[in-house]
């Protein structure tokens, strides 16, 4: 069993919004990045997951297991946290190990005082006094001191400032390093996903764009600058999106170095995480 998470023709309709045919697989030892924009499903996906929203239909499996109502222990292998703190303002991260304690058994105090430490979150300070990130590294710390094997991470990096993002980055890198345990960021800063996510799954308006590895779209994927002359001769069978500009059109490309050698007279330069998204959103179809 490779596969931490895998999510098999998810579908699920609320009114004015729906989930439809959602696959994608997060193999053991790697982070995976959510993306879209708001509104695209990514929350209820998570919340999916976790069994906090029930799926009109398909499956999921979480380490092994599809059924998570009747092997309720595999909870106890997820670590998850969102873009808000779920514990009350005036607990201490002491009094949240007592709760802890009593709902995870596999509850680590050594690994949770080594975590505050390393995380420099004071003991006996009230959550309310703790700034945003350090409100983040508690739900962090708690996460991985119950031995989680799998992180959901929903919004988790959302507002702060580079240094902390930096640190937690670096947190989730180490986390999946024994190739036993995975990550799925949801997130909307695309340069953080950049630096360490080793897949990417795009949804926009409920549905997955696409699923593939970040190499994939990072040295293949690319946008051709041209003139509308050029476009107009243009293969659509090329074209993923595009857009017009005031004297020029923007096309995305799955294959980059094809373009290059097939449109030499256009400008073909490599495309981000952000600017693929942007396309596929804002841009138009052939």
């Amino acid at each position: 069993m490779n596969d931490a998470l895998k999510v098999e023709h998810v579908n699920k309709t609320y009114p004015g919004f729906s989930l439809t045919d959602v696959c994608f697989e997060l193999p053991k030892g790697s982070i995976m990045g959510l993306v879209g924009e708001n509104g695209a499903g990514k929350s209820t996906i998570i919340k999916i997951l976790l069994g906090l929203v029930q799926k009109d239909s398909g499956e999921v499996q979480i380490l092994g297991e599809r059924d998570l109502e009747k092997n309720k222990y595999v909870k106890e292998d997820i670590g998850v946290v969102f873009d808000e703190i779920n514990f009350y303002e005036t607990l201490t991260p002491v009094k949240v190990e007592k709760i802890c304690k009593n709902a995870y058994k596999n509850w680590d105090s050594t690994a949770y005082a080594s975590y505050l430490e390393q995380f420099s979150l004071p003991k006996d300070k009230e959550i309310k006094t703790f700034s945003k990130g350090m409100q983040v590294k508690l739900c962090l710390a708690v996460a991985m001191s119950h031995q989680a094997k799998l992180l959901l991470l929903d919004e988790p990096t959302s507002g702060l400032d580079p240094i902390v993002r930096e640190e937690l980055l670096d947190i989730f890198l180490e986390f999946v390093q024994d190739e036993e345990h995975a990550v799925l960021l949801s997130s909307h800063i695309t340069t953080d996903l950049e630096k360490i996510a080793d897949y990417i799954t795009f949804l926009h308006k409920g549905n997955v764009i696409f699923s593939t590895s970040k190499d994939e779209l990072i040295y293949h994927y690319g946008l051709v600058k041209c003139k509308e002359a050029l476009f107009r001769q243009m293969d659509r069978g090329d074209i993923l999106a595009y857009r017009k500009l005031d004297y020029s059109y923007e096309v995305l490309v799955a294959d980059r170095e094809m373009a290059g050698r097939k449109y030499p007279e256009a400008v073909t330069d490599p495309a981000t995480i952000e600017e693929i998204m942007l396309l596929y959103v804002k841009g138009e179809k052939p």
